[in-house]
């Protein structure tokens, strides 16, 4: 871009006569051009690494390209434990530094902030490193930021019997009874989690994330932070992109949810996501040979729930695989369409009496480093309504109805919730101003954590947003799609936008 030379700031000079020449008129401040994305920084970090690349490849194991060399450090990034409590002092949080092999340690940072239910831990930057470009990974170092309750932050407070009871619940049920001793198994998880947080169970929310981000950019050196977030992480970035508009560099919104909503609408679109998921599985199943499901999926899966309701499978090592536990698998496995062939497979090995498979899924969850207790935490804290038993029961009549395999144990769920202390509605990040830079937004078509309409909602909210529609599915359309790819390959590397409503094919 050309430079102009501006009008001389210095004193006019007196001299005699009428030819006295007029003060000068002050350059006007240069506005950075709304419609350009900034420029990137070299990072000048103040955390202190140490080498952990043993460890996340061993993570990577058989994931990473031939020709393709990580190097990886581990930090910790000191926070408030609360910001809206100061007393209770401050915590670490991970944060993971992952890029190529040889790469220079000050090369630009782009940070990555996973989904709570999901991968929520700063190791999904390292996920991501072995599934980038080529351009990408030449570009950034890719940082990934532990979200509160996961990783170096991990919560682990609910009661394990209380916890199981919560997935092992009856996925069809809707009669009051039942629903009435669901939220007493979640009361005991919240006794539990208080007796052990006491003030500190409110600083796990998706709002705490955002702070952290802020202070992370501090903590990188840069002016302007470039950030990939997905899910509700994409909604922490969201959050933290409205109260630091100026801090806002490249950034990227994959999956985020609506922003405006509460439940039960969250909840609701939840369940229809993961219907359209499904469908999206199942076709993908029968489309190709030897489909170990049938030609009816879904019927395949309706028939195993109505056996593991009247009698579960109990593993070699004493597990149960109840219908509760069963869907929930299921449901889970559905933000990830590279492994929907393993769990076809899972499925169909349940049917004929081997619960391992789907069992083995549940492990992210429930194992002994498991999101369930940072997710839920999340989940609550992000939402201020609390439902009653008869509230659910016909909600989860009505959603039987609309959204027929997973509509009543979504419902269901909102009960977790129910024995939770009560929250200030979270207000919905406010516009950025007109002079920051745009955010691309993703919304996938079939994604089981959050709606596209959500995503596309939340573009129109932040006012800068640009949405790209991915008709695909999965929770993150990033980098599933070769489109949506070179949509955030062009934003991030080259600062190239995207016309708003673009939408790549499935």
């Amino acid at each position: 871009m050309a430079c102009t030379v501006g009008p001389s700031e210095r004193p006019p000079v007196a001299v005699r006569g009428t030819d006295i020449p007029a003060a000068p008129t002050p350059a006007a401040p240069v506005r950075p051009d709304p419609n350009v994305l900034p420029d990137l920084e070299d990072q000048r970090s103040t955390i202190a690494y140490t080498d952990c690349t043993p460890d996340i490849l061993e993570g990577l194991a058989g994931a990473v390209p031939a020709g393709r060399h990580l190097t990886a450090g581990c930090g910790l990034l000191e926070v408030p434990v609360d910001r809206d409590q100061p007393t209770l002092g401050d915590t670490r949080v991970g944060v993971l530094r992952v890029g190529a092999a040889g790469a220079p340690d000050t090369r630009p940072p782009l940070v990555v902030v996973g989904d709570s239910a999901t991968d929520a831990s700063a190791r999904h930057a390292g996920r991501l490193a072995a599934q980038i470009p080529d351009d990408i990974l030449a570009t950034f170092s890719l940082i990934g930021l532990d979200r509160r309750g996961a990783g170096n932050d991990l919560l682990d407070c609910s009661p394990p019997d209380a916890r199981a009871a919560i997935v092992d619940a009856d996925p069809s049920a809707s009669d009051e009874a039942r629903l009435s001793g669901l939220l007493e198994e979640s009361r005991s998880v919240v006794q539990d989690c208080y007796l052990l947080l006491s003030g500190a169970l409110s600083s796990y929310r998706t709002t705490a994330s955002a702070g952290d981000l802020e202070e992370l950019r501090v903590a990188l050196g840069v002016a302007r932070l470039n950030v990939l977030g997905v899910g509700d992480g994409a909604a922490a970035v969201a959050s933290w992109a409205s109260a630091h508009p100026a801090s806002v560099g490249r950034v990227v919104l994959d999956g985020p949810t609506d922003l405006a909503a509460d439940q039960p609408d969250l909840a609701e679109s939840r369940a229809a996501g993961a219907e359209a998921a499904f469908d999206a599985f199942a076709a993908g199943c029968t489309s190709a040979p030897g489909c170990p499901l049938g030609p009816d999926p879904r019927g395949t899966v309706n028939t195993l729930l109505t056996k593991l309701d009247i009698q579960p499978l109990a593993s070699a090592d004493g597990d149960r695989l109840t219908a509760g536990a069963a869907l929930t698998a299921v449901h889970a496995g559905l933000s990830e369409p590279s492994t929907w062939p393993a769990l076809a497979q899972a499925i169909a090995t349940a049917g004929a009496g081997d619960p391992a498979g789907l069992l083995a899924r549940l492990a992210p969850a429930l194992g002994p480093q498991g999101n369930f207790d940072g997710a839920l935490a999340t989940s609550c804290n992000d939402t201020a309504r609390r439902l009653t038993p008869p509230e659910v029961s016909r909600l989860a009549q009505t959603w039987r109805a609309d959204h027929p395999l997973f509509g009543a144990a979504v419902a269901q769920q909102l009960l977790a919730c129910g024995p939770w202390p009560a929250v200030a509605a979270p207000a919905p990040p406010a516009t950025l101003p007109a002079d920051a830079p745009p955010v691309l937004v993703l919304g996938t078509a079939a994604d089981p954590r959050a709606s596209q309409e959500g995503a596309r909602k939340t573009a129109q909210l932040l006012g800068r947003g640009l949405f790209v529609g991915w008709q695909g599915a999965g929770t993150g359309a990033f980098p599933r799609s070769a489109c949506i790819t070179a949509v955030v390959t062009g934003a991030l590397v080259g600062a190239t936008l995207p016309r708003d409503g673009t939408v790549c094919p499935a």
